[in-house]
């Protein structure tokens, strides 16, 4: 079977951003800034009308493209989308991380044009951020950042979860490495490739998760926390 060209037929059905997510997507593609890749990107919007979520952890904000997704999605399912601006008495908000200091710099100024006031961005180490936060749960978790620290992020993001919370996971495929045996991968790679496969074990082995691997995009896992 010819998945390159069901791929492409599905993504005929695709609809292409607008206005600023449309203006960040594409300077993101210029700088080669990686972003979610659209078919997970429809996956993710899906999800969250599914979830309805009020509390949102973003692990890996880059330059905030992700992010205003997921805002311009919330502001539609919770009926906010026709205010211009949003305060902090908003019915949701979100939490993101980010550690490169350039890319937090144009994920500032993205989100001020966007006119949402509920996303907070905590700078630094993700690791380090998360094992900071003691005072909140979240609804939604979405894990985009380092690779070869998804095991550590995962950990965190269950202990700041609750039964429910649905945590998802970009990108776990590696564009196919993780398919193959560690000495066929290039030597530089071959850490993430190891990681990855010990973190996709752990997540379907994890008596605190229900989890679905999928092969949208580049890979994504869809875990449901079971008990922390």
């Amino acid at each position: 079977m010819d998945y390159s060209r069901i791929r492409d037929f599905v993504m005929s059905y695709s609809h292409d951003d607008t206005g600023l997510l449309k203006d960040i997507h594409d300077k993101a593609l210029e700088k080669d800034v990686p972003i979610i890749r659209r078919e997970a990107a429809d996956y993710l919007k899906v999800m969250l009308q599914i979830v309805r979520p009020k509390n949102v952890l973003e692990i890996g904000t880059a330059v905030a493209y992700s992010t205003l997704l997921i805002a311009d999605t919330l502001a539609d399912v919770f009926g906010e989308n026709e205010t211009p601006m949003y305060d902090t008495k908003s019915t949701w908000y979100i939490d993101t991380c980010e550690l490169d200091t350039d890319r937090i710099t144009e994920a500032r100024t993205n989100i001020a044009k966007s006119g949402y006031k509920n996303i907070q961005i905590f700078e630094g180490d993700a690791a380090e951020t998360l094992r900071g936060i003691q005072d909140k749960i979240y609804d939604f978790i979405f894990i985009d950042a380092a690779k070869a620290q998804y095991k550590i992020y995962m950990e965190e993001a269950i202990r700041l979860s609750h039964p429910g919370t649905v945590i998802i996971t970009d990108n776990i495929l590696a564009d196919g490495d993780v398919l193959e045996s560690h000495f066929l991968v290039e030597k530089r790679d071959r850490t993430i490739h190891d990681r990855m496969r010990e973190y996709l074990y752990m997540i379907k082995n994890d008596d605190r998760l229900e989890t679905a691997i999928l092969s949208v995009a580049d890979g994504i896992a869809v875990s449901v926390v079971k008990k922390n």
